[in-house]
């Protein structure tokens, strides 16, 4: 598989040293000192997007316009989602996005929206998240940190919206503490908390190679396809 890495700093370097264990070939490498390699992109059979939320749209625009599909692994941008999402259908394009790439935070996923939906029903226990990342990390709360508390929201009647407020959190609020500390690859906690006892679910990443293999095996599965999906219909949860 021919591959572009678009955003070529530890991520993309981490992606590149899994894509070729796996036998895929670089073909091209895009950052903010040769955009003009863009129009290159056709040398691609697919791209892999890891870069800043300033840039994102359109890097993924021009991915689509190009035919190539895109796998995107960017937070902080998704306010523009239904834009790209659009754009994609329109242009009969392939587009795959996650706010996190590692398998085992996908099962993670998976399992924090089951035990949401459990507790829908126990109002005497509070949902709180805690999330610690490493210093250069730019968003804060991190993407997978939304994605945790947007799909609780979903489950839960008594929350209505999340919250990184220092000084707390109103009762309808999920309340997300952010930390940034090295090294710290990633690690989010979800607390359910009452005054009888406390449930905890947690995934603690070890470094970036499970973020670096999902994103290489999204790649994979994308090829030949046409819409726009997420991990959940990779991994078929």
């Amino acid at each position: 598989m021919k591959i572009a890495l678009i955003g070529y700093g530890k991520m993309g370097k981490a992606i590149e040293n899994i894509a070729m264990l796996r036998g895929h070939q670089i073909v091209l490498k895009i950052d903010a000192d040769n955009l003009e390699d863009f129009e290159k992109i056709g040398q691609a059979e697919v791209a892999i997007e890891f870069t800043r939320p300033e840039s994102v749209v359109e890097n993924l625009k021009k991915c689509i316009n190009f035919g190539i599909p895109v796998v995107c692994g960017t937070t902080g941008w998704l306010s523009n989602f239904d834009e790209v999402a659009a754009f994609c259908l329109e242009k009969s394009g392939a587009f795959l996005y996650a706010s996190n790439y590692s398998i085992g935070v996908n099962i993670f996923f998976e399992i924090n929206r089951r035990l949401a939906d459990m507790m829908n029903g126990y109002d005497m226990y509070n949902v709180k998240m805690a999330e610690t990342h490493h210093t250069q990390k730019l968003d804060a709360p991190s993407g997978t940190a939304i994605t945790l508390a947007n799909d609780i929201l979903k489950k839960m009647d008594r929350k209505t919206q999340w919250t990184s407020n220092t000084e707390g959190a109103a009762a309808n609020e999920i309340l997300i503490t952010a930390q940034r500390i090295d090294p710290a690859p990633g690690t989010h906690v979800v607390t359910y908390e009452s005054t009888i006892d406390t449930i905890e679910i947690s995934h603690t990443a070890h470094s970036r190679e499970g973020f670096a293999t999902g994103a290489v095996l999204a790649a994979e599965w994308i090829l030949g396809k046409e819409g726009v999906f997420s991990m959940k219909d990779m991994l078929g949860f």
